[in-house]
């Protein structure tokens, strides 16, 4: 696999990871969890198969459909997609603050974090 490809996947991944964050509770649980065993602990589908006495090929057709169900959720009601963008608001503001003197920078930093948090909301 290329460099490319890999960091195409890791971002997918990492999609999924944020998407599950926000939405995993409306899956079913054992959606929730082959989703948390592929994303956050990495397994393989062997691995979440094998305790499950399923097959390989059932493992990737629940976490296909529950991504699409991530996806759906994602595209009606976006959260993910605003967590985003604070983030991204949040460390523009610590770069900018850096070059403030300590008093203000203490200030601003604070601020910042209040207005995201009610950005979130």
């Amino acid at each position: 696999m290329t460099e490319e490809r890999q960091a195409v996947g890791s971002v997918k991944n990492l999609d999924f990871v944020l998407l599950l964050d926000c939405y995993g509770t409306l899956l079913t649980e054992r959606q929730r969890n082959l989703l948390e065993g592929y994303y956050d602990e990495d397994l393989s589908l062997a691995e979440l198969a094998q305790p499950l006495g399923i097959s390989r090929q059932a493992v990737h057709d629940s976490i296909r459909r529950g991504e699409r169900q991530l996806e759906a959720l994602e595209a009606q009601m976006g959260i993910a997609e605003r967590l985003k963008a604070a983030r991204a608001v949040f460390e523009e503001i610590e770069q900018l603050s850096a070059e403030l003197p300590e008093p203000q920078r203490s200030g601003i930093a604070e601020a910042a974090g209040r207005g995201i948090s009610t950005l979130l909301l």
